[in-house]
């Protein structure tokens, strides 16, 4: 195959994408990357509008610590990347209440526990069950050759882990919210509040709804190394871009790929730029856009067409993307706060809002003394699917009105001094990712054990890939970088 162009060619420069041509590269292979957009990072990327830097999706990054994957990368392939660690690392806001969630674990739950009426031994109860789960399925992410395709040593050490995975029987395919209600913990709205919140920007659904071991996991996503990538995590994405090309990769930005076809000992690859030919594809994509650039039908790859049925009953993303002059009273750091404004109304639609809100070290995002904010909130795909271009347009303007007022009424000392509002609805949001309808999250983790059916690498068919949020263990920007380096793997040993 040496008169192939390529070994692999990645689309979509994605995190999941980024960390898959990295690793191979890494491994020796030749690589391209595609990218439509003319900036890697995909739903995780900082984007320019205006003379403005925007976070693309209002959100917390994890995996910093040094043991973690970007904080070893970090180290490893000497990235010019600054994390900043937050405390708080984030604010819940509710109209009557304001829950700091702090550095310390331990301090975070004992402000839990002496708030009024709080029942705090069973508080107490569930963040035990809660340490012991996330500290058995953290410890895959940290060490990513635990997870599958497994080798005769990883085998071993999971025979020797046998006994941490215990806890999880029980709760397999059960949701977090018969956890709460086996605890007697499920009327206490603040916990609720705060599960129902966090739940909904990681699994992507309610706790009531979440599959126990991944909510629980999920639990712990603000004290597994999360920080602020300084300049916007689009800093993050250009330095690992970067890296890969020092190690022989090419990065072909502003190069859309069109088609993939299986050829006799190949796929071609159509792009913008002409034609590319590699042994293996790996697809930073959703599932229905790879069925369609493939030109594949669900009836020929089955097991996609579930996948992508799955990705639509998830989520799109509304947007209001702001400049702020900082008031006098704010923190100098970046922050990020979570807005709920009705704790027994579904936290989607402006209800629920996660706004993320750029530093004064974050130099070039804004002029000196103001900040670019981003500020999302959940839209369901299947009821925005299901209405014409004039009902999308109304209703997301209806829902844009709501989060200006959730935002009015939870964030006081930021919102008078606001100077620049763009709105983006979920096909703006894919104009500035490239990610299909907008969708954001990947799949939603309901309670079920379908979730366990695929624990590794997608591979599609011979020689074509899927990674991303989708995919296992998605979900996450760590999560999907995890992914792409074990489909990394995979992809090296049919090579």
């Amino acid at each position: 195959m040496s008169d192939l162009d390529y070994d692999v060619v990645v689309v979509g420069a994605g995190f999941g994408g980024l960390a898959t041509a990295l690793e191979l590269s890494r491994r020796g292979a030749r690589v391209a990357l595609c990218e439509s957009l003319s900036y890697p990072g995909g739903c995780a990327s900082t984007f320019r509008r205006g003379g403005f830097a925007f976070e693309s999706g209002a959100t917390l990054f994890s995996g910093f610590e040094p043991h973690q994957l970007f904080g070893r990368w970090i180290r490893e392939h000497a990235l010019d990347v600054t994390v900043d660690w937050l405390d708080p690392v984030v604010e819940l806001r509710t109209p009557g209440l304001r829950l700091p969630v702090t550095r310390d674990r331990a301090r975070f739950i004992e402000s839990l526990c002496a708030l009024p009426e709080a029942p705090a031994p069973a508080i107490r109860r569930l963040f035990d069950l809660q340490s012991q789960v996330a500290g058995t399925l953290w410890a895959l992410f940290d060490d990513p050759d635990l997870l599958p395709p497994f080798d005769l040593r990883a085998l071993f050490r999971h025979a020797a882990r046998l006994h941490r995975y215990a806890p999880l029987a029980r709760w397999l395919g059960r949701p977090l919210g018969a956890v709460l209600e086996h605890l007697g913990l499920s009327r206490f709205t603040p916990l609720r509040t705060y599960l129902d919140a966090l739940c909904q920007i990681t699994v992507q659904c309610s706790a009531a709804e979440a599959e126990t071991p991944f909510a629980l996991a999920a639990m712990d996503y603000y004290w597994r190394g999360t920080g602020h990538v300084r300049g916007g995590i689009g800093q993050l994405a250009w330095a690992l871009a970067r890296a890969m090309e020092a190690r022989g990769g090419t990065l072909m930005l502003a190069n859309r790929v069109k088609g993939l076809s299986r050829q006799p000992g190949h796929w071609q690859v159509d792009t913008r730029r002409g034609v590319l030919r590699a042994r293996h594809v790996v697809a930073n994509l959703l599932p229905g856009g790879l069925m369609r650039l493939a030109g594949l039908s669900p009836e020929r790859v089955g097991s996609m067409r579930v996948l992508s049925e799955r990705v639509a009953e998830g989520w799109g993303a509304a947007m209001l993307y702001l400049v702020i002059k900082a008031p006098d009273a704010v923190s100098r750091e970046a922050s990020h706060l979570e807005l709920v404004r009705d704790e027994q109304a579904p936290f989607i639609e402006g209800n629920h809002v996660f706004m993320s809100i750029s530093g004064e070290e974050d130099t070039g995002r804004a002029p000196e003394g103001h900040r670019t904010v981003t500020t999302s909130t959940h839209v369901p795909l299947r009821k925005l699917g299901a209405m014409s271009t004039e009902e999308q347009g109304r209703y997301i303007a209806d829902i844009q009105a709501r989060m200006r007022e959730s935002l009015e009424q939870l964030t006081p000392e930021w919102m008078p001094h606001v100077t620049k509002v763009l709105p983006a609805s979920p096909r703006t949001f894919q104009r500035f990712t490239q990610r299909e309808s907008g969708a954001v999250g990947g799949v939603p983790r309901r309670a079920g054990l379908s979730h366990y059916r695929q624990l590794g690498p997608l591979r599609v068919m011979k020689g074509l890939w899927l990674v991303g949020d989708s995919a296992f263990p998605g979900q996450s920007t760590l999560a999907t970088a995890v992914g792409g380096v074990r489909t990394a793997a995979s992809v090296a040993r049919e090579s």
